[in-house]
């Protein structure tokens, strides 16, 4: 039975009630907060500094995997060869020189690590190159424990692996990397306190540090000092916990993902509390006043936004209808009001006016995605090719250097013309036989390259870079130093279905896709593996898609009985490729 007099399908009523069930709950909340405050305050403060202090490990683990990649890409360097097996002592000195120039140039570039080395066991020679900021005495210190450790040959499975590992040379600690190449040892190491330095910005209050700790539990380096020596840093930092004299520092840490070492977090109770007490109080000053200002708020409510709102959704319903011509009525309201209403009938007489304009804006916001994709520039393309110049000058081979040098010309002068939408397949073919021979100056003998086409297709538009990206993927995950790479490429016209279409191959004979990456692949979604972020097939498929919408395919597989392949279809008459910037492309859509 309902009671009389109450409006219970109104606002007013629902408003009411509603809001007493929300506030009700929330002060009765906020007063039971009282009771458990401390708990979750130490959650909270715990879950913020886990995630800055992972934040930071992720630094510091992603910059000393760049000094990782640095050393393993020295391996294959020439000059370092040469210094494994040199036929005279000349030429060794000649390869320790020019090593130790790029060591050099190298140790500027990565401003983590203090020191790269390389170690000579036939001849125990030591050549180190140290960051400008290392001390004297502390260089002459670990080329000191260095020289004692290299000249024992040790097994470097036993000493750390493929990790850095941590060492303690007088009062310092150290993290060291090393390699092995047959008669040599490559290797970097940093001074904890340079790891450190970012983390002093950490701000853990007068009496916090941030703490770099060994994997013994040994506390290496520390932004404050530590003066409890109740401390306790041997267990596990899945989670925080508590320590200290007085069970009341927090500890928070994140291992690394590649060093024996631990980032950790310090944080006295005082700091975490200081302010508690006052938070309590000011919460049941909240809930009490809470009370008092319910019917207050509702009265109010229904004036400044209940009535207004009335108005404005009569007005919208008949625009619902398909009366966009009706306006909103001026009446005396609060300013707010005044002004949703006034950018309201704005905005109903402007709405065809900003459909264009959105459309307008998404054209706009593909073709600027569409240039920023075909204009991305492989770094690792450019240094290396310097590095063959470089080389080819060393041995005066003058010929190959004008050759390489004309190669790179015609290169970097495609790629910036490559803010069009299409060129024609012969000079995109063009184009892919100068990068082809680029790679095979820098991959003598272990590189080869066949393509196969028809000529009436030479003058067909295709998006450019795009079998330069395949053939580019093609290396940098096929080659290996056990045997050649061979690509093929082949494009023809197929007509067995429906619509005519163009189809491009590429097969190589390296090692294929791994069952992850062909499944990211399929899944549209960049590929993301121990090695880092790879976006060549991801890059492509992105600009078939700008360029084609559904109607352009991309698709990967691996081969037998191995090897990679990528097939694209592109539609043979395609309105897309009209007015693609290229005025022989357009000619060739109208003919």
């Amino acid at each position: 039975m309902k009671i009389p007099n109450i409006p219970w399908n109104s606002i007013r009523f629902k408003l009411v009630l509603g809001v007493l069930l929300v506030t009700v709950p929330l002060i009765t909340l906020l007063i039971y907060n009282n009771f458990y405050s401390m708990q979750v305050v130490h959650d909270q403060v715990a879950l913020s500094n886990r995630n800055l202090i992972s934040l930071y490990m992720g630094q510091i683990d992603s910059q000393l995997k760049d000094a990782d990649r640095n050393l393993i890409s020295l391996l294959s360097d020439f000059d370092l060869q040469l210094m494994n097996d040199p036929n005279t002592e000349n030429e060794y000195q000649l390869a320790k020189h020019s090593v130790a120039n790029k060591l050099a140039s190298d140790v500027v570039l990565y401003k983590t690590v203090d020191a790269f080395f390389v170690y000579s066991k036939s001849r125990g020679d030591l050549l180190d190159v140290f960051n400008s900021t290392v001390p004297y005495a502390e260089r002459e210190q670990v080329e000191q424990r260095l020289h004692q450790f290299l000249e024992s040959k040790p097994d470097l499975a036993e000493n750390g692996g493929n990790r850095w590992i941590v060492w303690q040379i007088g009062k310092d600690y150290y993290t060291l990397r090393i390699l092995q190449s047959d008669d040599l040892y490559i290797g970097a190491w940093v001074n904890a306190k340079t790891l450190l330095i970012p983390l002093h910005l950490i701000d853990l209050g007068k009496e916090g540090s941030a703490l770099l700790v060994s994997e013994a539990g040994e506390m290496m380096v520390s932004t404050n000092p530590i003066t409890d020596d109740q401390l306790d840093l041997t267990k596990d930092f899945s989670s925080y916990y508590r320590s200290g004299d007085k069970n009341n520092l927090l500890i928070v840490g994140e291992p690394s993902q590649i060093g024996d070492f631990s980032l950790v977090a310090v944080i006295p109770d005082q700091q975490i509390l200081q302010n508690l007490p006052n938070l309590s109080r000011l919460i049941l000053m909240i809930s009490i006043a809470s009370i008092g200002l319910v019917p207050i708020s509702l009265y109010l409510l229904r004036r400044i936004v209940l009535v207004p709102l009335k108005r404005l959704i009569v007005v919208m319903k008949r625009i619902n209808t398909g009366n966009v011509n009706v306006r909103v009525e001026t009446y005396p309201a609060s300013d707010e009001i005044q002004m949703v209403n006034r950018t309201f009938n704005t905005m109903m007489t402007q709405i065809e006016e900003l459909k264009i304009n959105v459309y307008e804006e998404q054209i706009n916001k593909q073709r600027a995605e569409l240039q920023h994709l075909q204009l991305q520039i492989n770094p690792h393309f450019f240094m290396n090719s310097l590095n063959i110049l470089y080389n080819l000058a060393q041995v005066k081979n003058y010929e190959l250097i004008q050759e390489l040098t004309i190669c790179l010309v015609r290169y970097f002068r495609f790629m910036f013309q490559s803010n069009l939408k299409f060129v024609l397949l012969r000079e995109e073919l063009q184009h892919v036989r100068n990068y082809v021979r680029i790679q095979e100056l820098r991959f003598p003998k272990a590189l080869s390259c066949s393509i196969d086409t028809v000529d009436f297709l030479e003058p067909f538009p295709v998006p450019p870079l795009v079998i330069q990206s395949l053939l580019e993927n093609s290396i940098k995950h096929g080659m290996t130093l056990d045997k050649p790479l061979h690509i093929a490429v082949s494009i023809d016209l197929i007509e067995t279905g429906t619509e005519p279409y163009v189809e491009i191959i590429v097969r190589d004979t390296g090692k294929g896709f791994s069952e992850h990456a062909l499944a990211e692949i399929r899944s549209g979604n960049k590929v993301i593996d121990e090695e880092g972020e790879h976006i060549g097939i991801w890059n492509v498929h992105r600009r078939l898609q700008l360029l084609y919408d559904d109607q352009a395919s991309i698709s990967c597989y691996n081969d037998l009985p191995h090897g990679a392949v990528v097939e694209i279809r592109i539609p043979y008459h395609s309105k897309y490729a009209e007015g693609g910037g290229h005025g022989h492309a357009s000619a060739f859509n109208r003919r």
